[in-house]
């Protein structure tokens, strides 16, 4: 049964200022908390494209693969935006409908199909996989293994540098928390 270590990049000035994520550096916050973490165990590391995720596996010491699937949810125009200059009528649409992309990017239903099809690919060997990602992503695979509606995907809040973890086998993942 294969394990995964679900890994939420470290800090980003994206989330100290409260943007929408670019292709964002690790913040100096991100740095000091990377100081205070041990990476946990594992036999095979991936890790999403952005430089944030990269530069996270590489600090925790690990050789990642990148995995184009674990890229960050695409917010096209809204991309390196403060929050707080969307339209309020986008932003709560945004928030209150899955598959509502008013930036022009992907909707939340999209990115919790492309992090689905994302774990049916993993195998059956029980190995220990690390996976530096996105909060967004890891909120898509909570829902996809708790078998939740796309609206609970605002119900879940990732902190850098948290890990979440799941087991699996054919094809159905559990959430493992402790």
């Amino acid at each position: 049964m294969p394990r995964l270590f679900l890994i939420s990049h470290a800090s980003t000035p994206a989330q100290q200022y409260v943007r929408f994520p670019a292709d964002d550096p690790i913040s100096e916050r991100g740095r000091r908390e990377l100081e205070r973490v041990a990476a946990p165990v594992i036999d095979r590391a991936l890790t999403a494209p952005e430089v944030r995720a990269v530069d996270t596996a590489v600090a925790l010491g690990w050789s990642a693969t990148v995995e184009p699937a674990l890229r960050d949810l695409d917010c096209a125009r809204w991309s390196g935006v403060p929050m707080d200059s969307v339209a309020e009528v986008e932003l709560a649409a945004w928030l209150t409908d899955p598959v509502s992309a008013p930036h022009g990017g992907e909707s939340i239903l999209d990115l919790i199909a492309r992090v689905g099809a994302w774990l049916d690919t993993i195998d059956e060997s029980p190995e220990r996989i690390g996976v530096v990602t996105h909060p967004a992503v890891v909120k898509a695979a909570t829902v996809c293994a708790l078998g939740a509606p796309a609206s609970a995907f605002w119900r879940a809040d990732v902190r850098p540098l948290s890990v979440t973890r799941f087991s699996g086998r054919g094809g159905r993942w559990t959430l493992r928390l402790g």
